[in-house]
């Protein structure tokens, strides 16, 4: 299927293809999202081709059913029992939250998570390396990256003493503090639980002059991040965030694991419990690629050099 074809195809459809009546019934992915089907393109071809990988072509032999929540988190467990009564053969499900509410949702129907947050911190398995129960996924390790994305901006921005954590209300922030204390950066956290409430975060940290904003690990925020980058763009303050995305969307600099891979990696645990396999038997997966992105052009628009040692070292500069 042609790229474009494959994204015309994710436009609100809630079950894309249909299994035409009279044929031998497919296999039916249900596919859960906190986020929105424009904002998860990348992600959802990812998937498409982590099931070809595994013999799985959409259409053919198996086929999605999706539920896209559009950053309301409220209507996830409503959408997660809406497929669980559909039957289908299993719930992938993207983001912590959408995770959550897919276990909630059953007991019986396996359940394959990509998590940014700690899944056994969190609850939704035992152990990475024998998860139990109904449940197992991909664990993207962005809160664990965050230091790292600290130090890249310390080494972009050798001026900044106190920087902006724009995090969510759910969210906890203690592993963000304890790296910016470690390489002497004081840490202001504006926390938002709705979108209606980022301006005033923006007028927060103006009152509190910060270097530069480093965005917390979330789906809301992800939900958000044009609104984010917009009111960050007007204050003239550079942003961090996690993942290669935020970066096409104005981020200055992203340093994280590869979304989209984690979602193909997502894809073959989906395939393999398709074919027979236990979730309760397959451990956690843990991310293989991290990339480092920098936005020239929003280094341009701030009036930032970036050090060339730092250019020497990214994986995708955007011009």
């Amino acid at each position: 299927m042609r790229r474009r074809e494959f994204i015309a195809a994710l436009g609100g459809a809630a079950a894309w293809p249909l299994v035409a009546q009279g044929q031998t019934a497919m296999p039916v992915i249900g596919f859960l999202n906190s986020g929105s089907p424009g904002a998860a393109t990348d992600q959802v071809e990812a998937f498409g081709q982590g099931l070809k990988e595994n013999g799985f072509l959409i259409g053919q032999n198996v086929s999605l059913d999706f539920r896209w929540a559009e950053g309301r988190f409220d209507q996830l467990a409503g959408l997660a029992t809406d497929l669980v009564s559909q039957k289908v053969a299993v719930i992938f499900a993207g983001g912590p939250p959408a995770a959550m509410a897919a276990k909630s949702a059953t007991s019986t129907i396996p359940v394959v998570f990509t998590s940014g947050d700690d899944p056994v911190q969190i609850g939704l398995v035992a152990s990475l390396g024998r998860p139990g129960g109904n449940v197992t996924g991909v664990s993207i390790l962005l809160r664990e990256t965050q230091a790292k994305r600290l130090e890249f901006l310390h080494e972009l921005i050798p001026s900044a003493s106190v920087i902006g954590l724009l995090a969510h209300s759910r969210s906890s922030n203690d592993d963000t503090e304890a790296a910016a204390r470690s390489i002497g950066l004081q840490l202001y956290t504006a926390t938002v639980a709705a979108e209606n409430a980022l301006a005033q975060a923006f007028t927060d940290f103006a009152a509190h002059r910060v270097d530069a904003v480093l965005l917390g690990s979330d789906p809301a925020l992800a939900a958000w991040r044009r609104r984010i980058f917009a009111l960050a763009s007007s204050a003239g303050v550079p942003t961090v965030c996690e993942t290669r995305g935020y970066a096409a969307d104005g981020c200055l600099m992203t340093y994280g694991a590869d979304v989209s891979d984690a979602y193909r990696q997502a894809a073959t645990l989906v395939a393999r419990i398709i074919k027979g396999e236990k979730p309760a038997d397959l451990p956690v997966m843990q991310p293989t690629k991290f990339d480092l992105v920098i936005n020239l052009k929003s280094a341009k628009a701030l009036g930032l050099t970036v050090p060339p040692s730092l250019l020497a070292r990214a994986d995708e500069v955007i011009e």
